[in-house]
């Protein structure tokens, strides 16, 4: 039979009895028609779970009589042929020790060392090594010392995306390859627009693995184009895009709306491992968007007892930290409580800290599980395991006993033993803005007249730092920061620069608005100065205008 004939014939078929049918009528065919064969039986037997069927497909006769025909004449086969009939024995998880297997890729290996193949064979031979368990390295190797002497701006995009594959395998530490990397970095520019959302995704993927970070413009176009994949990605594909713009620090306007878009309409089909790498993407980047979160609640409201424990932190977590509540949010923190009532000896200590914590930011008091928390056992746990008792683990015990003894009076259990509070506090979501604090104090000079009537970065008895604090006396009187007597009101401004909110948004995140939530109890009265009230304010003058509307409507100095 003619081979185009052949082979339209063959991919019209939908099972593998239909194709050994095929075959059986067939007097004659070349040797990459009976590996063409194998290749699509693979194609339909063969899913994420291995080989459907295997007493269908492994027990045939004409199957055993192909692979009985392929080991008797590895030798004479050729190299399509043989590399084929390889790929495809692998993925129908043919015994790697088995003689059949074994010859097979004796014979490709003495071809790749005699250099008889051609950028499609070594794509071919490479990708049915990574198909193993324990690949060889050093054919691997091989291959890509052939694969530097090719032309790579004839490579298709798919032996590129494959040989990026390679590399992620046998590259490691120190410069191997950085001169071939490189130029394919610059060919994988110009052909970004053929890519598929599979390939997408391993190319991105293999410059993380690889530390790509100063391949800029290749990962700047590769995140530009996942936007439009993100309905089509499949598996870990959505994963590994997530990951990738992590890593490279880079963040997309329409990348989010397309994720506002998809995620609502898939949630329930999306995998739960998938959908905690969208909400950790939203925390790290600071991204509050309510389509995703609301829908993301609904899911775990609906699905949350079906979830590992890691799944359920990286669904809640970041509620808390962006400080957000969603409509749902009362059936969400019940299922949360029910969830730990049956499981929370399931949780790893620095997980089920995270998590408990990211509820009270949000004003949820986790109160039955608390004991736990505070016990000596618990905080050993936590000093056993990476990262330890740091100053982040220690400031995140210290909040949850401030939530206690502030916000929830009538708790009664356990609480932090003082060897394990900090004389410091870390948030490290809410930095200052140097910049705006200075504006701020600028303007309160102009104001106030002397640096003296107020202080900046003052710590107080219970942690946190206040930004900028005003004293005053009984009669209304600013007072000298120095003095401690007589001292009736303190005011507290935080300045509120744009890393104290989720991106492009004038909600404060959740470490910030439980600091001043907590001044407030603390007998502070909390003045917010944020910096999209202050940033169009042009001199000390207006500034200073601003300050006294904001802050001393009905407060004098001493000076007045």
């Amino acid at each position: 039979m003619d081979g185009q004939l052949f082979f339209r014939k063959l991919n019209s078929l939908c099972t593998s009895k239909e194709i050994f049918d095929f075959l059986s009528s067939l007097e004659v065919m070349s040797d990459t028609m009976a590996s063409g064969a194998l290749q699509r039986i693979s194609e339909i037997e063969v899913d994420d779970k291995g080989l459907k069927k295997p007493e269908g497909v492994l027990e045939n006769e004409v199957f055993r009589a192909l692979c009985f025909q392929f080991e008797l004449e590895s030798s004479k086969l050729s190299n399509a042929g043989l590399l084929n009939a390889l790929q495809a024995l692998i993925k129908l998880r043919i015994d790697p020790q088995s003689t059949l297997v074994a010859a097979l890729l004796s014979e490709g290996e003495k071809r790749l060392g005699k250099g008889q193949l051609s950028v499609k064979n070594l794509c071919t031979l490479g990708e049915s090594l990574l198909e193993l368990e324990n690949p060889s390295y050093a054919t691997l190797e091989q291959i890509m010392n052939h694969m530097q002497e090719k032309d790579i701006e004839k490579w298709s995009p798919r032996e590129m995306v494959l040989v990026y594959k390679i590399l992620q395998v046998i590259v490691r530490e120190g410069k191997q390859y950085q001169d071939l990397i490189k130029r394919m970095n610059s060919v994988t520019l110009t052909i970004v627009s053929q890519l598929s959302p599979k390939c997408t995704s391993i190319v991105l993927n293999s410059l993380v693995v690889l530390n790509q970070t100063q391949a800029v413009p290749l990962v700047t176009a590769l995140c530009k184009h996942s936007v439009k994949h993100i309905p089509y990605f499949i598996g870990d594909e959505l994963v590994d895009i997530l990951e990738a713009f992590l890593y490279f620090g880079y963040r997309e306007q329409i990348f989010t709306e397309a994720l506002e878009t998809h995620v609502p309409k898939s949630i329930f089909t999306m995998h739960p491992q998938t959908v905690s790498k969208v909400m950790q993407y939203c925390c790290r980047k600071l991204i509050l968007s309510k389509p995703i979160f609301d829908t993301v609640a609904e899911s775990f409201i609906s699905n949350g007892d079906r979830f590992t424990t890691d799944q359920i932190a990286g669904y809640i977590v970041p509620f808390g930290t962006l400080n957000y509540l969603p409509p749902s949010a009362s059936s969400l923190f019940r299922k949360l409580e029910t969830i730990l009532h049956t499981r929370l000896s399931h949780f790893e200590p620095h997980t089920l800290l995270n998590l408990l914590h990211s509820c009270v930011l949000v004003q949820r008091y986790p109160l039955n599980f608390l004991p736990k928390i505070f016990s000596p056992y618990f905080l050993h746990q936590l000093q056993a395991q990476p990262p330890g008792l740091d100053r982040i683990v220690t400031s995140q015990l210290i909040q949850l006993f401030l939530t206690v003894t502030l916000e929830c009076p009538f708790y009664e259990g356990p609480k932090l033993l003082p060897k394990n509070q900090l004389k410091g506090f870390v948030m490290p979501r809410s930095s200052m803005d140097v910049h705006l604090l200075k504006r701020v104090k600028s303007g309160l000079l102009y104001l106030l007249k002397k640096r003296t009537y107020f202080a900046s970065r003052v710590s107080t008895p219970y942690f946190y730092k206040v930004d900028i604090e005003i004293k005053l006396d009984e009669d209304g009187f600013v007072l000298p920061a120095a003095q401690c007597e007589e001292v009736h009101r303190r005011i507290a401004l935080c300045v509120d620069g744009q890393s104290r909110f989720c991106v492009n948004s004038h909600n404060l995140l959740g470490e910030e608005a439980i600091k001043q939530r907590h001044l407030q109890l603390l007998g502070y009265e909390v003045v917010q100065i944020p910096f999209f009230e202050i940033e169009s304010l042009q001199n000390g003058r207006e500034m200073a205008e601003y300050l006294h509307k904001k802050v001393f409507p009905l407060i004098h100095t001493d000076s007045d």
